[in-house]
């Protein structure tokens, strides 16, 4: 196995481990690999014996200790004022008229040109407006949102390969926790509500890390829905026959090309997992990619059906302590960008030059071209 596979196809290699050795030590990881639905559950439920709270979690080493890289009652700490927010049970009625007008209008704005970048366009700004605006962060423009965001995914990924943060990082940081403050200091939103159980640097750190998953996961998963719906004539039209597809859309989406690949976890003790013996300390990768095709849970795993019934049963979000805070954001971005772009483009088409989804954790299309009329 290399990596270079498994950024770019690596659903058959998968599916071979998931049926044949479902736990297995991969040495281009340098760490465990778990391919079986079941068992990427069972891991991501046992914070006990599978942790996130290790020196070696590149996130932690950019932004500091945030809910993302804590386990226990501080990871409870850190989490429950953005769980409150985000989770509650009026979340959903709070953003979706803002969500639908911010796409509205970036597809309304595009609309004379007949022709759109999907991701850059739409996807991307959608993404960021979104999380700026969820945050009700101060002095802070989206393209400067979008700056920060840009250089601690940066730094994330030199850290995960051994090289070092990076001055323009740290600078993004600081920068964020001044606006972070500025937004406390209003008084108002989840930033301000979390000064209850939060210092200003432990708020910072997980402002940060809402930006890194409200940007990339949310701009990945719009920009692939957008590729699966437009690389099958006949689940498109079944879309524009049937508005009301359009959220199983996005589940289906979401379960056979997840935007986030893997969650990586940390053996606490020596622990023997369907015949893998893993040892304290070890690198232990859920793959969420594998999970979502497993053919025990969804029959014919690598078809894009927007009919499915169970698509929801994916675990694109993770399941445990750790699940994500913004899956309402996220489905809202997906499906409110997708129908604003039915209503106003006729005859929606891919345009030369699309790529499809790859990256070893963070998948997406890194092109996708369309255009209309």
């Amino acid at each position: 196995m290399t990596l270079e596979q498994l950024e770019g196809d690596p659903y058959a290699m998968l599916a071979t481990l998931r049926e044949r050795e479902p736990v297995s030590w991969v040495p281009v990881l340098d760490g465990w690999l778990v391919t079986r639905r079941d068992l990427c559950i069972a891991v991501m439920r046992d914070a006990a014996t599978f942790t996130v709270d290790d020196p070696r979690f590149s996130t932690g080493q950019v932004v500091g200790p945030s809910m993302l890289s804590l386990d226990g009652d501080t990871h409870r700490r850190h989490r429950d004022p953005f769980a409150r927010a985000f989770l509650g049970p009026d979340a959903r009625a709070r953003f979706t008229e803002r969500v639908d007008a911010e796409a509205r209008r970036l597809v309304a704005s595009l609309t004379p040109l007949g022709t759109a970048e999907i991701r850059h366009d739409l996807a991307g700004p959608l993404a960021v407006a979104v999380v700026a605006d969820a945050l009700e962060l101060v002095d802070a423009e989206p393209r400067d949102v979008l700056g920060w965001y840009a250089e601690i995914v940066a730094a994330v990924d030199r850290v995960s390969v051994g090289g070092e943060i990076g001055p323009a990082a740290r600078e993004a940081v600081e920068v964020l926790g001044d606006r972070v403050q500025r937004t406390v200091d209003g008084g108002q939103g989840v930033l301000a509500s979390a000064t209850a159980t939060l210092s200003p640097r432990e708020i910072a750190s997980n402002a940060a890390v809402m930006l890194f998953g409200g940007i990339e996961t949310s701009e990945g998963m719009t920009t692939t829905l957008f590729w699966h719906l437009l690389s099958s004539a006949a689940q498109l039209e079944a879309v524009r026959a049937d508005r009301t597809l359009i959220a199983n859309a996005v589940e289906e989406s979401l379960r056979l090309e997840p935007a986030a690949s893997r969650v990586d976890r940390y053996a606490t003790a020596d622990v023997d997992l369907a015949g893998g013996r893993i040892r304290r300390g070890d690198l232990v990768v859920v793959s969420l990619t594998a999970a979502n095709r497993d053919p025990a849970a969804f029959p014919d795993p690598d078809t894009f059906d927007v009919t499915r019934a169970n698509a929801r049963s994916h675990l694109t979000f993770a399941q445990g302590p750790h699940a994500c805070v913004g899956v309402h954001l996220a489905r809202l971005e997906a499906g409110s960008a997708l129908g604003a772009a039915l209503a106003a483009w006729p005859d929606l088409r891919m345009a030369p030059g699309a790529t499809p989804p790859a990256g070893l954790i963070f998948r997406k299309p890194r092109s996708l071209p369309v255009r209309w009329g």
